[in-house]
């Protein structure tokens, strides 16, 4: 059965929660309406791509998957509809559908609107469009068609001999910091050789991939390949971006040593 999840910038004390699942309830009562994400940094739209591209594609086939991070109308970010993977996204064309999908989407539109679009109610236009959806199994009962979603360039990765160049995208709740760079990539070039993973300073030093957090003693700097096979940087025991003043963005690189240095005791 197909769902409607919701991921938004709003705090769980926002009134919009309760306005947004209020209309959903009345249009297409019975359907489950799911917090996919909550409370995600504002504004900050790599991030929240991050977080959906990662979870939309474990719910069923056919769910509606409304986006609300920097979802205001204007008119270089039109509110859309694309269908792609199996599934529907609803939000504002500001390269977030880019990010989640990484591809050409099956199929794209414009929601139609009222004339003065300026004042358009994002909350009800898109609890709407979830319905037609949800109702319809269709999405050009909304709108216009459109070629295209606006590109926003992600974070990526780059190799060079003998080094991975990459960056923090994403930092959990524990303060553990999630890299750019793939276990496959990792594998292609660091396989049976050596290496140092340094973050933000050659200060900070990880000589191996632990197998587990608990595999380390408490306080340990450590990395681990987390379960979506990326990179992860983070202390047994506390959090390691607090700790070590790491923030979306720093740099982590991985080499081949060039010094005799070693991962260190925090405290």
């Amino acid at each position: 059965m197909a769902v409607i999840t919701i991921s938004t910038e709003w705090q769980v004390f926002d009134y919009y929660n309760g306005v947004l699942k209020g209309k959903l309830a009345s249009l297409c009562p019975g359907v489950p309406v799911i917090d996919n994400a909550s409370s995600l940094n504002p504004f900050n739209i790599q991030k929240a791509a991050f977080v959906i591209r990662n979870t939309f594609d474990h719910y069923p086939e056919g769910s509606v998957h409304i986006i609300c991070v920097q979802s205001e109308y204007s008119n270089s970010s039109p509110h859309i509809i694309v269908r792609s993977k199996g599934h529907y996204f609803i939000g504002a064309d500001n390269g977030i559908f880019h990010l989640i999908l990484n591809s050409e989407p099956e199929e794209i539109y414009e929601i139609s609107t009222s004339e003065n679009k300026e004042f358009n109610n994002e909350i009800a236009v898109f609890a709407e469009a979830a319905a037609s959806i949800i109702k319809n199994d269709n999405i050009n009962i909304t709108g216009s068609k459109k070629k295209e979603v606006k590109q926003m360039v992600p974070f990526r990765a780059t190799i060079e001999k003998d080094s991975i160049s990459g960056s923090i995208i994403y930092t959990d709740t524990y303060g553990n910091a999630i890299s750019n760079i793939t276990r496959d990539i990792f594998g292609r070039v660091f396989r049976d050789k050596k290496f140092n993973i340094a973050i933000r300073t050659n200060t900070n030093i990880i000589d191996h991939i632990s197998q587990s957090y608990n595999s380390e003693s408490v306080g340990e700097l450590l990395a681990v390949f987390n379960s979506l096979g990326l990179l992860e940087i983070g202390i047994n025991g506390t959090d390691a971006s607090e700790l070590l003043s790491l923030n979306t963005g720093d740099i982590v690189r991985v080499a081949t040593p060039g010094n005799n240095k070693k991962p260190g005791m925090l405290f």
